[in-house]
């Protein structure tokens, strides 16, 4: 600050009563839902009180910029663990991410009391093949505590350049301690689907993430599965997907349903209420389709499994998913920065709200070993998060990902008890449908 703080408190203080009424001014200029217009003077007071004491006090001079930011992503972060104030970089990696191409290691994380948490880790990435597993807890990353770090601030220290080494210390379920697991950064190339076939007549289709092209790519992949000989039955596998591109979800289950309500959303605002329907046509042709999900399944994944299976359409297998039922929107602001703010609710075709429930399965399905994994770790779902929102339903109502087409000998099915059970299911079904 170039000017003496007796005159800059003074202009600080106008600006931010300025930009509080005109932010209240034109929020309750276009709604008119009964809510108080009363603008908390006291409270604003307080705020400016705090700023004063921290420019005046603090053991070092601080930018009114940082002071700002950080009153802004402390506003956001109090909300639920998925609103957030994007900077300039984060913004733009958000950006970058969707395409499907983007640095790191390749997880899904939150927080969670002040530590990292592993949603999911992304199959083929390095984090994956380091023998990372949803629901870790990280709590050093290299020498560095994380208690204390932002999220934002934590996933930046993540990244870095293709080839460098981070080490990452965590805890987890069972474990006699923290280990610590050093992984090489690596550009992270997500393949959305992936797809075999396990026995004649019988498919396999793994979506790791979704994303713009998401739905195409799984239309390619039954297509090319049925150009093998008559489909009599089909896998597709969304454990440890953590979610993604909303229209990417939308795609995948218009493809296997014939019509219908997908999925609606409900907020507050009109803007964010939408409802999605299926069109006409059904890429597998009717046959047998069973549905993996586990606790890693979650958001986009979930909208999936939740129109599947309210539609009849697909038998869930799995363990309940993670239960992310809310909708994030991005708010461009100025100088390439934005926010990513909860605006609404995700609703199944039946109504029912995935927020801190999921999706339960049809048929459960105890977690064992998978290929690269022992077991499948500690539970994490949105129930277990900060902040988290309440589900509004009222009084009603593991396995780890595998790699289609990886370079082993061994029958997939048989590497994976999730899908041998699958299998099984599938085969029986397909017996029964002959029959009627």
């Amino acid at each position: 600050m170039n000017k003496r703080f007796s005159v800059g408190y003074g202009l600080v203080t106008g600006v931010i009563l300025g930009v509080f009424l005109s932010v209240s001014i034109g929020v309750f200029a276009d709604r008119n839902d009964g809510a108080s217009a009363a603008l908390p003077v006291e409270d604003l007071r307080r705020f400016t009180d705090v700023y004063m004491r921290i420019k005046r006090s603090y053991v070092s001079e601080v930018e009114d910029r940082d002071l700002l930011d950080n009153a802004i992503k402390g506003m956001l972060s109090g909300l639920d663990p998925h609103s957030a104030y994007l900077d300039e970089r984060e913004f733009r990696d958000l950006q970058v991410g969707t395409s499907g191409e983007f640095g790191g290691l390749g997880i899904e994380v939150g927080m969670e009391d002040g530590f990292i948490k592993v949603i999911s880790p992304i199959d083929d990435t390095p984090a994956s093949r380091a023998g990372i597993r949803a629901g870790d807890l990280i709590i050093r990353l290299d020498d560095t505590p994380v208690k204390g770090m932002t999220l934002s601030d934590a996933v930046n220290k993540m990244r870095g350049k293709r080839g460098t080494d981070i080490t990452l210390t965590i805890m987890r379920d069972g474990a006699d301690g923290p280990q610590r697991i050093t992984i090489t950064r690596d550009v992270i190339r997500v393949q959305s689907v992936r797809w075999e076939e396990l026995e004649p007549g019988f498919g396999y289709v793994r979506i790791t993430n979704f994303q713009a092209r998401t739905a195409r790519d799984l239309v390619r992949a039954v297509e090319s599965l049925k150009e093998k000989g008559p489909l009599q039955g089909l896998v597709l596998d969304l454990r440890n997907n953590p979610g993604g591109v909303l229209n990417g979800a939308v795609g995948v289950s218009d493809a296997f349903l014939d019509e219908g309500l997908i999925v609606y959303t409900e907020g507050r605002l009109q803007e964010s209420q939408f409802r999605y329907t299926a069109s006409p046509g059904d890429v597998a042709g009717g046959v047998p389709l069973v549905v993996l999900v586990n606790e890693g399944s979650a958001s986009a994944s979930e909208i999936v499994a939740g129109a599947l299976q309210d539609h009849k359409r697909a038998v869930i297998m799995g363990s309940p998913t993670f239960g992310k039922g809310s909708v994030q929107t991005i708010l461009p602001l100025a100088q390439n920065t934005a926010i990513k703010l909860t605006t609404a609710r995700y609703y199944t075709p039946d109504g029912r709200s995935i927020q801190a429930e999921g999706i339960q399965p049809d048929i459960k399905t105890e977690p064992l070993s998978l290929a690269r994994v022992e077991d499948n770790g500690p539970t994490i779902n949105e129930a277990s998060l900060q902040n988290r929102l309440d589900n509004d339903n009222g009084a009603h109502n593991n396995d780890a990902g595998t790699e289609a087409g990886a370079e082993n000998k061994e029958p997939l099915a048989q590497r994976d008890y999730g899908l041998y059970e699958a299998l099984n299911l599938l085969k029986g079904l397909a017996i029964l449908s002959k029959r009627l």
